[in-house]
């Protein structure tokens, strides 16, 4: 191992790049992690409630109830009092695509020989974090794997 610092950090404009990416995958994670549960709810169910995302994210109604209403506001979200939950297109189109994200990583995980109960919980953290580059590699890779 090199004892020279210098020689193994990155450049401090990269690794701040880096972080804030990083940061804004963190910023989206909950918002993207809800609209898919409500998503895949509403079309198990027929519906999405509140007291389901509570159980389901291990957490309480009043969180819930903060998260959706920040979805009210950013437009991926609708909700009356003492209805359910309904996804806008804008909140449709963000569910397909983190659906869609989720599943080429978990093929992924899959392929390399990861367990499908590991693979399952090590998605949930890897698809936020992800570029499409990425993602794109790991699509091309699952498709030859399943090609030979």
């Amino acid at each position: 191992m090199n004892d020279r610092p210098g020689d193994i950090l990155a450049d401090p404009a990269l690794q701040a790049e880096r972080f804030g990416r990083v940061r804004e995958a963190h910023q989206t994670e909950t918002a993207e992690d809800y609209v898919e549960l409500i998503a895949d709810l509403i079309e198990v169910n027929g519906e999405a409630r509140v007291s389901d995302l509570a159980a389901r994210f291990g957490v309480s109604h009043a969180t819930v109830n903060k998260v959706i209403a920040r979805l009210n506001r950013e437009g991926l979200v609708t909700n009356r009092p003492y209805r359910s939950l309904f996804l806008t297109k804008k909140g449709n189109d963000l569910a397909r695509f983190c659906k869609e994200r989720h599943i080429i990583v978990l093929d992924f995980l899959k392929a390399l020989g990861v367990p499908s109960d590991i693979a399952e919980m090590d998605a949930e953290g890897v698809e936020h974090h992800v570029s499409a580059a990425t993602l794109k590699a790991f699509r091309r890779f699952t498709e030859k794997q399943k090609k030979s």
